[in-house]
């Protein structure tokens, strides 16, 4: 199809595809969700690769077989889905790692109780357009540059882009764009030079030759290049007292998503075709089935968190946080692999 009429029929394509994400599949549609305990999940992109695995979830009925019932709250940022669940308004968080480190440093005990995946998922791109031109990751200097939103994965990561290649964060400017396909319009409209976001719109831009690569953080290898070092990506997590008052909920929740990755690791791309809806492919299946390809190795294995991941996290993160901030945190604090030891009834002493 044409790359000019994309984005205005992804997102009515995302429009539709949100509202199908919530409804179950056709096998279980006839028993009743509401006898199942709900849990109210906050996420950005949620039509993004970064959930593929509570898309198989939801889509497999893995949730409903596990004994719980999701009502879906998407937002167009992580920082937008955290502030939900600090309003009250979320139960859970589906989002970066990082997110922990801020909430702790708050004074908020907050903790992840399943890992999705082992990147950050996301990549940044210079525009191509008006005769751009990128011979280096230098050239962004003075670039506006596309984020989802202030404080969120896709602003962290770009932070760090620019301090690995001796670059001040005062360099460039970020524009909060949101995660869903209208970002699009921010780069061809000439609002933004640049931009980090998910997949599968990076890769769908990389591959229209709207964007030039400049940093990928979605593989294994491009983010101990970034990261110098494993880090955890996008987790679950909750205030403790939630972990705490509501055990059942959660261990269900985890279930389902170790399920949902042991079956991303088998399936193949048919299997895949057939389980995500069609508006997630953004209008080319082709595109979205390359950006999964290239994807595959970042998703979590077992959904345990590593510590060793989770502390170099931290150090890295911490060099965007001031010197009284850092005190306060306690990465060791901020997860647990109580949920996921039990699902997957291992022996020995529980990590938490």
């Amino acid at each position: 199809m044409s790359s000019v009429h994309w984005p205005r029929r992804a997102l009515l394509m995302s429009a539709v595809g949100a509202w199908a994400a919530t409804q179950p599949p056709a096998a279980w549609a006839s028993q009743s969700a509401g006898a199942l305990p709900r849990v109210r999940m906050a996420l950005a992109a949620s039509q993004s690769l970064y959930h593929l695995p509570l898309t198989l979830a939801e889509r497999l009925g893995y949730f409903h077989q596990a004994g719980v019932a999701v009502d879906w709250l998407p937002q167009e940022s992580g920082a937008q889905a955290l502030n939900s669940a600090l309003r009250g308004q979320a139960d859970v968080v589906a989002g970066a790692y990082e997110h922990l480190f801020r909430l702790q440093q708050k004074g908020l005990n907050y903790q992840s109780f399943v890992q999705m995946s082992r990147t950050p998922q996301v990549s940044l791109g210079g525009s191509t357009r008006a005769g751009l031109t990128w011979r280096s990751f230098a050239d962004i200097r003075g670039a506006r540059v596309g984020v989802s939103a202030l404080d969120s994965t896709t602003h962290w990561t770009a932070c760090h882009w620019l301090l690995r290649h001796g670059l001040s964060l005062n360099d460039v400017s970020f524009v909060e764009v949101g995660s869903s396909p209208s970002v699009v319009y921010a780069l061809r409209q000439g609002r933004i030079e640049a931009l980090c976001n998910p997949d599968p719109v990076m890769h769908w831009l990389e591959q229209k030759n709207e964007v030039r690569v400049l940093g990928d953080a979605r593989t294994l290898q491009g983010t101990r290049q970034l990261m110098g070092g494993g880090v955890p990506g996008a987790s679950l997590f909750a205030h403790a007292d939630f972990l705490q008052r509501h055990p059942e909920r959660v261990q269900a929740m985890s279930d389902a998503v170790v399920r949902a990755l042991k079956w991303l690791h088998t399936a193949g791309v048919t299997d895949i075709l057939k389980t995500v809806p069609t508006s997630h492919w953004m209008g080319d299946r082709a595109v979205y089935l390359g950006a999964f390809q290239s994807l595959r190795e970042s998703y979590a294995v077992d959904g345990l968190v590593r510590a060793e991941e989770v502390a170099h996290a931290w150090r890295v993160h911490a060099r965007l946080m001031s010197e009284s901030a850092r005190k306060q945190v306690a990465p060791e604090k901020t997860f647990t692999n109580a949920f996921v030891q039990k699902g997957l009834n291992i022996r020995g002493p529980k990590v938490t």
